[in-house]
């Protein structure tokens, strides 16, 4: 039966390991120039208990390396898309009016919105460019075999060390 004690260093051990991995998952996305807006880092965070831990992420975290397959997108993909640009500094070449009068957008506002359509487009139609290359393992997947032979060197050796004697047939044999 684990004691309080061990339950608690069980707890911080695996909050620290999490906590670790989560820092190299973001250097990973910042090294493979994976942060836009910043949203998916700041959504990631971190619970545990002596059961167990769990780093969360918000929903399409896994498509830093899947990529996102074609199909079905949300409402308003377009200007996810612009959105996305935005935050990245991507911008398509300006696309002049043909006709003077009021305009909703300037000239690079339309070629950006033009660009933003025809990327959004190509992934509904056909998925992401990192989708279609097979995707990739450097966020994520290259980091966890580690931490999880980490997290279990780390609670054998705090199980080893808390373990200070054993008891056969009700007599105490120290080890």
């Amino acid at each position: 039966m684990a004691t309080d004690f061990q339950k608690d260093a069980v707890s911080v051990l695996l909050r620290e390991e999490l906590e670790t991995l989560k820092q190299r998952i973001i250097t990973n996305m910042r090294n493979a120039n994976e942060v836009a807006s910043g949203r998916t880092i700041k959504s990631m965070h971190v619970t545990a208990d002596m059961t167990g831990g769990t780093l969360f992420g918000r929903s399409p975290f896994g498509t830093l390396e899947t990529g996102r397959k074609a199909g079905k997108v949300p409402y308003g993909f377009r200007d996810i898309i612009y959105r996305w640009m935005q935050d990245k500094g991507i911008h398509a070449a300006p696309k002049p009016y043909v006709r003077g009068g009021q305009h909703k957008y300037d000239p690079q506002q339309r070629g950006d919105l033009s660009m933003a359509s025809a990327i959004a487009y190509t992934i509904r139609t056909k998925g992401s460019k990192l989708y279609r290359n097979g995707g990739r393992a450097d966020i994520y997947s290259n980091v966890i075999p580690d931490t999880i032979k980490r997290i279990g060197d780390r609670i054998m050796s705090l199980i080893h060390t808390s373990i200070d004697s054993i008891k056969i047939n009700g007599k105490e044999e120290i080890s």
